[in-house]
C-alpha cells in the first residue's frame, strides 16, 4: 500500500470528460434502431426487452455501426470516472413521462422503444448490457422517473430528497463496470452528481481503515426489503494497476454497527467525495457514462409534478469483460440477486467455441 490517494492524482479536479457523437454516427445509430423497430413491429418487444428476435437483431447488426460510435461510448478515460456524450438527437415523440417504471413497461411508446433499441446498440458497442431479475422485472433498459409515494426513499424513484452518491448495486459482485444514462426529458435541469474516488485525498490511517472489510452493504429498496446482513466488505481497495477502486453506498451500509474509527474515516471519505463532486444537468439526448468501479453517482433533490413532464432518464448496466474484480468477490452470494445477461451467454459460448476450434485444429493430423 502506497501512502495517500492525493499522491496518485492531481490536487485539482478537472471537469468530467466531454465527447461528441458526430452527426454521421448519430444518424447511423438512429437509422439502425428505427430499422430494427420496424422489422420487429412495435408489438414484438416484451416488457423486459428479452424478445429473441430483438436480441438477435442487436447482436447481428451492431457491427454495422461506425467505429466512432464505439469510441464515443468507451469507458471514461480520466480520473473523474465519468464522461458526457453529446450529439444524439432525441426529437422523437416519447409520450408523457411515465408514472413509474411499471407504467413505462406496460405502455411503451414507439419512440421510447426505439430509444431502448438505440441504447442496447450503444451498450453492446461498449460491452455486455445486462439487467437484474429482482429490479424492474429484469429489464435490460431501466426507466428512471419520479414515482408518487417514493419521494423520500433512496432509489431512482425518489425526488424530494438527495439521492446519496453511491456505487450502483454495490452489494453485488456482479455489479456493472459501466453505467450508461441517457436523458429524454429534464425541463428543470435536475443535476446528476458524480464523484471519483481517484480524486479524493485521504490519510494513511483512513486508507488502512477503509481498505479493511468492516461492514456489509445491503441491496437497495428497488430489490425489496428484509435482507439479512452478509459478510463485511472493504470500502476501498487498489486494483492490479494500483488504482483506487470503491464499493460505496452509505444509505445501505449499517454504519451504526462500526466503531468510531471506521465511522470517522467513512465520514472523511464522504466529505471528500462531496468536495470533488461534479453535477452535470443532462439535456435531452445527452448520455452520461459512469465508471462504476471508480465513480459514485447520485441526484440533487427536485419537486416532481407528476403531470407527464418530469425528468426522465433511461439506464443500462454494462459489464466490461476485460475488467477483473477481486478474487475474494467470487465467494459472495449477492443476497440471491441474479443477473439477466443474454449477451454475456452469447459471448461466452462464442469464446468457448473458439477455444474448441483451436484445440481441434491442433489435434488434427
Amino acid at each position: 500500500m502506497k501512502s495517500v490517494l492525493s499522491e496518485r492524482i492531481t490536487s485539482h479536479q478537472p471537469d468530467i470528460e466531454t465527447r461528441e457523437l458526430d452527426h454521421d454516427a448519430a444518424t447511423a445509430l438512429r437509422t439502425l434502431a428505427a430499422d430494427i423497430r420496424h422489422r420487429l413491429g412495435d408489438a414484438a418487444h416484451t416488457d423486459t426487452l428479452h424478445d429473441p428476435a430483438l436480441l438477435a437483431q442487436i447482436a447481428d447488426r451492431v457491427g454495422e455501426l461506425p467505429d466512432s460510435v464505439r469510441r464515443a461510448v468507451a469507458p471514461p478515460a480520466t480520473a473523474s470516472g465519468a464522461a458526457v456524450v453529446r450529439g444524439l438527437r432525441v426529437d422523437a415523440d416519447f409520450g408523457a413521462t411515465p408514472a413509474d417504471w411499471q407504467d413505462a413497461a406496460r405502455h411503451t411508446h414507439p419512440g421510447s422503444f426505439e430509444l431502448d433499441i438505440a441504447m442496447l446498440l450503444l451498450a453492446r458497442c461498449a460491452g455486455e448490457p445486462f439487467g437484474w431479475q429482482g429490479q424492474q422485472n429484469g429489464r435490460l433498459v431501466n426507466n428512471i422517473v419520479p414515482a408518487a409515494g417514493h419521494e423520500h426513499e433512496q432509489s431512482g424513484a425518489s425526488s424530494a430528497t438527495l439521492l446519496s452518491p453511491h456505487t450502483e448495486d454495490a452489494f453485488h459482485a456482479d455489479r456493472a463496470n459501466l453505467l450508461m444514462l441517457i436523458c429524454l426529458r429534464n425541463p428543470d435541469r435536475v443535476a446528476t452528481t458524480v464523484s471519483s474516488v481517484r480524486q479524493v485525498r485521504l490519510s494513511d490511517e483512513d486508507l488502512r481503515t477503509l481498505t479493511t472489510p468492516t461492514l456489509p452493504i445491503l441491496p437497495d429498496v428497488s430489490y425489496g426489503t428484509g435482507f439479512t446482513q452478509h459478510a463485511p466488505l472493504p470500502t476501498l481497495w487498489f486494483d492490479e494497476n494500483d488504482c483506487a477502486t470503491t464499493r460505496y453506498d452509505p444509505a445501505y451500509t449499517p454504519l451504526d454497527d462500526a466503531d468510531a474509527t471506521f465511522r470517522i474515516a467513512y465520514a472523511r471519505l464522504t466529505a471528500e467525495l462531496a468536495r470533488v463532486c461534479h453535477a452535470p444537468a443532462l439535456a435531452p439526448g445527452e448520455i452520461l457514462l459512469v465508471d462504476n468501479d471508480v465513480a459514485v453517482h447520485g441526484r440533487v433533490p427536485f419537486r416532481a409534478r407528476y403531470d407527464g413532464t418530469d425528468r426522465w432518464l433511461k439506464r443500462v448496466n454494462i459489464r466490461l469483460p476485460e475488467r477483473r474484480r477481486r478474487a475474494q468477490e467470487a465467494a459472495e452470494n449477492g443476497y440471491g440477486q441474479r443477473v439477466v445477461a443474454p449477451f454475456r451467454a452469447t459471448a461466452d459460448r462464442t469464446a468457448e467455441r473458439g477455444r474448441a476450434d483451436e484445440r481441434g485444429s491442433v489435434e488434427q493430423p
